[in-house]
């Protein structure tokens, strides 16, 4: 069995924990505000006890840890734009959670969309990178100042501002008009949430994969784990995974998880393959029919992303909720 048939299982593992820790952890945030509005009397002077005293939030934490743990070891198996792409288990794991866990009712448009990011997914997987080098300590540090790094680590900078810009701008003309603001805003809302979550977070799977390849070096007596570039790339590991999994639990408190999740998943695994691609040019193995499959699959997955949109009547009841809590918030601070 080859090493990527390796990473790909145990990724697949992990995906399918993050995505039940991820379904427990909005579990918990909705019990909380239900726990909220059973004994709020219209004052808004009742505060439920914080998100990490309910059971099932610390069960999804517990999921979600042991998931990503097990995804950092795939890392040290197989290339990061086809582990990246194994994500789309997610969508379908997510329609199974989403219904059992959330009690959610799935749409014939979410079975759609999930369909085409699973096949788009699918042509991501058989026609990306099947190979995994293992990279001396200098070889990697040599790949973090490579020009061409430098500039997509710039315009990742300009995408994660330009998105922080749209959605702070939304969130205030939403919060002033709620009814009335066209639907354009609600829906580019959690997008450019998302947006800035997975490709800040998407950072942190470039990092494990470092950390990863520098323990297998470790195993085969050929590195000493202990050194500045080791203690670098874990300090900014965890400071990347840190900001994605506060912006994770953030995101399933403001908006329904059939609704950000798939987001949240789609915009991490776009960063995450366009990282690798230029990180660890994996691109190179690449002829030009499996660069056409591979474009003919994130074709599929932005489909996918479009279907997914929530219907307008949908959108304006949710965001009306979101205005309330936000009323209810400022009385409470006050």
């Amino acid at each position: 069995m080859g090493d990527w048939i390796i990473g790909a299982l145990i990724n697949i593992v992990g995906s399918v924990a993050i995505n039940f820790g991820t379904n427990l952890l909005k579990l918990g945030h909705d019990q909380r505000e239900k726990l909220y509005s059973s004994n709020n009397q219209g004052d808004g002077k009742f505060v439920p006890k914080s998100v990490m005293y309910f059971q099932t939030w610390r069960i999804g934490i517990l999921f979600f840890a042991v998931g990503n743990c097990l995804n950092f070891m795939s890392f040290a198996y197989a290339a990061q734009s086809l582990l990246a792409a194994l994500g789309s288990i997610q969508f379908v794991s997510n329609i199974a959670f989403a219904y059992v866990v959330l009690n959610k009712t799935i749409s014939v448009k979410v079975m759609v969309a999930t369909t085409f990011i699973v096949f788009g997914n699918v042509f991501l997987v058989s026609f990306g990178n099947h190979q995994s080098p293992v990279y001396t300590p200098e070889q990697l540090i040599a790949k973090y100042s490579n020009l061409v790094f430098v500039l997509y680590c710039m315009s990742l900078v300009f995408v994660v501002a330009l998105s922080q810009y749209l959605y702070r701008s939304g969130e205030t003309i939403l919060s002033d008009n709620a009814k009335d603001t066209s639907t354009h805003w609600r829906t580019l809302l959690p997008f450019s949430y998302a947006i800035v979550s997975g490709a800040i977070g998407s950072c942190s799977v470039l990092f494990a994969k470092s950390l990863s390849n520098m323990l297998r070096l470790t195993m085969s007596s050929r590195y000493q784990f202990h050194s500045w570039f080791t203690y670098s790339i874990l300090l900014l590991f965890l400071c990347t995974a840190g900001f994605w999994m506060a912006r994770l639990n953030e995101g399933l408190s403001l908006f329904d998880a059939i609704l950000i999740v798939p987001m949240f998943q789609i915009a991490w695994t776009f960063f995450s393959i366009c990282t690798g691609f230029v990180y660890f040019q994996e691109y190179q193995v690449f002829d030009t029919l499996r660069i056409i499959m591979f474009m003919l699959g994130m074709t599929f997955v932005f489909i996918g992303i479009s279907l997914l949109a929530p219907d307008e009547n949908k959108v304006k009841h949710m965001y009306q909720e979101i205005a309330g809590q936000e009323s209810c918030r400022w009385r409470r601070r006050k």
